[in-house]
């Protein structure tokens, strides 16, 4: 016996489930990884209002200066990212911002610097069932260009260019790595391809600003380090700063 669908779950399917409809959500999303990082988030919008909540993720809806503005924890690794990248498009979100974190492929980036993506090399598992390998994961410019501009206004250390995704983060080995820097990659994180090689299939617009937590080069860990809590609070200042320009504001 056949399968009686052709796919056993759809994003739609999901989205479905969680009772989400187009006119509860924003035009814009900002979507961090952990919990802690949403609630920061939070604070900040202006009467959230919780759109669901399921198994350990949430997603909330509110005002920042007069633009409705959806937030959501979106997964740490590529393979709940795939799932809440599929609720994000399949519920009429057209622009989203992912803030999250990474580790420096370059000595001259410090922890606690931040790194705007242009484009992605695909090391993780999901997105080979997605797309072929020939297909360009690549941020769309326009929010890229918007959130290094707004970085750069605040006079924080940024960085852009290619970074590298992989799920396996103990295995990143001097090989891999060199190779990935031959390719081009200036840093590593585990979720930038998964959500924005999805976010193209639907065509929705998406970028990615992270925080530098490490330095692969030189050895440094910095998760500790005052520099990079404050730098995880500036991707959140400055998705919503790019929010506002990307809106005309």
């Amino acid at each position: 016996m056949q399968m009686q669908k052709e796919v056993h779950l759809t994003g739609k399917d999901l989205t479905n489930m969680v009772q989400l409809r187009p006119q509860d959500v924003g035009k814009y999303a900002i979507v961090p990884g952990p919990r802690d990082r949403l609630d920061v988030l939070l604070k900040k919008i202006e009467n959230p209002v919780k759109n669901f909540s399921f198994m350990e993720y949430s997603m909330y809806t509110g005002m920042f200066q007069g633009i409705k503005v959806t937030a959501m924890n979106g997964g740490r690794f590529s393979t709940d990212t795939s799932i809440t990248t599929e609720v994000i498009c399949n519920a009429g979100i057209k622009d989203v911002i992912r803030v999250g974190s990474c580790g420096a492929m370059d000595e001259n980036i410090k922890v606690g610097d931040l790194i705007v993506v242009d484009k992605v090399i695909r090391g993780d598992g999901v997105t080979p069932y997605y797309v072929d390998s020939k297909f360009q994961t690549v941020a769309d410019k326009k929010i890229a260009d918007t959130l290094f501009e707004v970085a750069k206004g605040m006079g924080v250390g940024v960085h852009r260019g290619t970074t590298w995704t992989t799920d396996a983060l103990l295995r990143e080995t001097r090989e891999i790595v060199e190779a990935k820097r031959k390719e081009g990659a200036v840093a590593v994180d585990m979720v930038s391809s998964t959500l924005i090689t999805i976010c193209q299939t639907y065509n929705v617009r998406a970028g990615s600003i992270l925080a530098v937590s490490d330095n692969l080069i030189t050895g440094e860990m910095g998760f500790m380090n005052p520099l990079y809590y404050m730098a995880e609070s500036s991707v959140i200042a400055i998705a919503l700063e790019a929010v506002k320009k990307l809106e005309g504001k």
